[in-house]
């Protein structure tokens, strides 16, 4: 078991900390219920800017925020790190990897995964940006790589350090990309000055024509004309068929060399033991009615990433982003508090993607541009999307600093120490 008190209530267990799961919580932080928020990490994680700590801009602690202290004032919302396991509709049980746990409702807001399409190559040797532990990883990777480099004299031999390869078109892809380009210009050649940075190429390969697919055709054309700027070497219409470690193919069979392929591809969701195959959709996610309980159930729900909503407006669901998730945990958090079945209605704020220093797009319901003014409107947005305020605080003052200097201190190579046990006393 959990160890968990019983309920004077009805227990609403939650499994995820993200979007969905957090904004949920603190709607339901102080009622009636017993809220019991599951998951892996003790934190809630900014995933938009998982890219910035990987390429040392940002530190870690400046994008995640820890739920017991979200919660330290609500004596109904209790915190386990756990991973489920199995659900058990039947019998209204959970199992997870610390025991097992009743609830009188249960709610799905585990998040989306990296899809390697069943490409197991591939998911053994790239490189993955879906968690902070994973940008710590890449951070690490790019700046050991580029010490290893300095030691090679060979041409060839250097070149699969310092290259770096993206898959992925998407806005993951295509900021990460910009963040690149721009550490390439502004930092090798003041701390890697035996290296000729223009030496480093960096590669984006997108399966389809266009990048930032979602987004209008004006903002995908100014993200390609910006990276090419930058100098990013964009490859549309190119499928990765394989990975080696060391050797990217493609269904062309061109090849590229590198030590770094960092898969940006897209996404699916988890499946669940205990729920059937019918629950599935588009995506691997769970199919939802409009009050978003799972299909033929009604004490379970899903929300966020998870969540497959169809509709005449959102054939395919909606999109796997932020507000979707929020706004879906609000309409729910409403319902079980009201004791209502309001039908949830997404309200499209709009989509935005940031390339580099002064280089954004952005499409709003009724008004699309690029350029300057969407980047301000993309750090504002995302320094008001951050939990907590000192964590807005610290994001808006490493941004200007970075901004005036063009430089920030936070390229360390810092790995977990492992202890050695062989050693004998």
């Amino acid at each position: 078991m959990l160890n968990i008190p019983d309920p004077k209530s009805k227990r609403i267990v939650i499994i995820g900390a993200g979007f969905a799961g957090l904004t949920l919580s603190k709607k339901l932080a102080k009622s009636d219920n017993q809220i019991v928020l599951i998951d892996r990490n003790n934190f809630h994680q900014f995933q938009p800017l998982f890219y910035q700590v990987a390429m040392a801009g940002l530190e870690p602690s400046s994008i995640v925020y820890p739920l017991r202290k979200a919660f330290q004032n609500a004596d109904n919302v209790l915190i386990r790190v756990a991973e489920l396991v199995a659900v058990n509709p039947e019998t209204k049980r959970i199992k997870t990897n610390k025991g097992e746990i009743y609830y009188d409702t249960l709610i799905l807001a585990m998040g989306a995964i990296t899809n390697f399409y069943g490409n197991k190559e591939i998911e053994k040797h790239a490189l993955t940006l879906k968690s902070v532990s994973q940008s710590l990883f890449l951070r690490n990777q790019i700046f050991d790589d580029l010490e290893v480099a300095l030691s090679e004299q060979q041409y060839e031999a250097r070149q699969k350090f310092i290259d770096v390869v993206i898959v992925g078109g998407g806005p993951t892809g295509v900021e990460l990309a910009g963040a690149l380009a721009e550490m390439k210009k502004y930092i090798l050649p003041k701390e890697y000055k035996e290296i000729d940075h223009r030496e480093v190429d960096i590669h984006l390969i997108q399966a389809g024509d266009v990048l930032l697919k979602g987004m209008s055709p004006n903002a995908s054309a100014a993200a390609l004309q910006y990276l090419e700027g930058l100098g990013v070497d964009v490859m549309l219409n190119k499928r990765v068929t394989s990975y080696d470690g060391c050797t990217i193919v493609m269904d062309d069979g061109s090849t590229l060399e590198t030590t770094k392929m960092i898969w940006a591809a897209g996404v699916t969701c988890p499946k669940i033991e205990g729920l059937p195959s019918e629950c599935y959709g588009y995506g691997q996610r769970i199919k939802v009615n409009d009050q978003l309980a799972a299909e033929g159930y009604q004490d379970i729900y899903v929300v966020g990433d998870q969540a497959l909503l169809i509709s005449d407006d959102y054939p395919y669901g909606h999109p796997q982003v932020a507000q979707v998730a929020i706004q879906q945990a609000k309409r729910l958090a409403n319902n079980i508090k009201k004791n209502a079945s309001e039908s949830f209605r997404y309200n499209d704020l709009g989509s935005m993607a940031t390339i580099g220093r002064n280089k954004a797009v952005v499409d709003l319901p009724r008004l699309k541009f690029k350029g300057f003014i969407a980047w301000v409107l993309w750090l504002f947005v995302h320094i008001r999307s951050l939990v907590g305020f000192k964590n807005k605080l610290f994001v808006m003052i490493n941004w200007m600093w970075n901004y005036i200097t063009y430089d920030q201190s936070l390229r360390l190579i810092i790995k977990p120490h492992k202890k050695d046990t062989t050693k004998k006393e």
